[in-house]
């Protein structure tokens, strides 16, 4: 059976104003996100995006932000019609130290067909490691700039 569920947390040093910024600006993806092949499209609440990531680098997925909280929560939204099969990308920043946050980047799947996609789905692991990473290093570089 495949995973439902895939998450990942970091410690930046860096404010969660300076991850948000990354986090919502397409078209620096390329810059500091290795597991970004390509995202086009606005990263605004209501908007839909299509990105090709290195887990499946010959499929692109149609998301949509379905939600946009500044700076501390996002969530991209995919999946199949009457809730057969949906994936929820949450991003989720928290800091009690204004210099430094919390990222955490979960994705769960859902529905009626969630255990049958999820073994065609490939392991998400590895890209989630290296989107985190990529952010962690580019907002502290960002946040030393300051």
């Amino acid at each position: 059976m495949g995973r439902r569920s895939y998450e990942v947390t970091r410690t930046i040093e860096a404010s969660a104003d300076d991850v948000w910024a990354l986090l919502t600006d397409a078209d620096t993806y390329p810059a500091w996100n290795r597991a970004v092949i390509s995202i086009d499209g606005p990263i605004v609440e209501g908007a839909s995006i299509r990105l090709v990531s290195m887990a499946d680098p010959k499929r692109t997925f149609t998301l949509e932000v379905a939600e946009m909280t500044a700076p501390t929560r996002m969530v991209w939204t995919d999946g199949m019609p009457l809730g057969l099969f949906s994936g929820r990308r949450t991003y989720t920043i928290t800091n009690d130290d204004p210099a430094v946050c919390e990222f955490t980047m979960a994705e769960r799947f859902s529905g009626l067909l969630a255990g049958l996609l999820t073994r065609v789905i490939p392991d998400l692991t590895e890209s989630f490691e290296t989107f985190a990473d990529g952010l962690k290093t580019a907002a502290e570089a960002r946040s030393l700039e300051r």
